[in-house]
């Protein structure tokens, strides 16, 4: 279902099903991440929905959260993150990609040329696939901006969200999308993770 018009980056409250039919290589990007074989697998025939809740700090309120849960079918549990948008560091530990920590803001797309030097091993490819696609509102807009590091495991990821016109059974529909940058060593992936509206 089309996202309404109401639906903004900065405010994703809802809940958002990932649309499989249109997602980029999901199990290339959780194998570069270290996930293994049977999870993979398990994940590619579930369901994923993501639950966004987005608000003003209590202390802040030029501040925004944004924190989501995932459910996923099939017995697999879903991750939840607690985002705040103010390009903090912030250490966060899941039970699918171990010890974390990461940082999310608003920006503009004018501005990933300049950002991706702040990605291990980013390269100017990553910021002019992170910039296209949008719709208008977008262009003109703000995007979010989140970037993670697993030391551990030895990989980054470097998204960007906001909303596209997508072409969906012949007619374009207003969708959120979040393009992804994985990096480990020299090996990247770069998708597209598309949402559909559910309530």
């Amino acid at each position: 279902m089309a996202a309404p018009a109401t639906a903004t980056v900065r405010d994703l409250s809802g809940s958002w099903h990932m649309n499989k039919k249109y997602c980029g290589d999901t199990d290339g990007v959780l194998a570069l991440q270290g996930i293994g074989w049977l999870t993979r697998k398990g994940i590619g025939m579930a369901s994923v929905t993501q639950v966004t809740t987005s608000y003003p700090d209590a202390d802040d309120p030029s501040k925004t959260h944004i924190d989501f849960t995932q459910v996923v079918t099939g017995g697999i549990k879903g991750t939840t993150e607690l985002r705040t948008l103010d390009w903090k560091w912030r250490a966060h530990t899941d039970h699918l990609f171990g010890d974390l920590k990461g940082r999310s803001q608003f920006t503009k797309l004018a501005k990933l040329e300049e950002a991706v030097k702040e990605v291990k091993g980013g390269v100017a490819e990553d910021a002019k696939f992170m910039a296209e696609g949008w719709d208008e509102a977008t262009k003109e807009g703000e995007v979010v901006e989140a970037y993670v590091e697993n030391e551990k495991g030895g990989w980054v990821a470097w998204q960007i969200w906001g909303f596209v016109d997508w072409e969906a059974d012949g007619k374009k529909e207003r969708r959120h999308v979040r393009r992804v940058v994985v990096r480990k060593g020299k090996e990247v992936k770069r998708i597209l993770l598309v949402f559909d509206w559910v309530v």
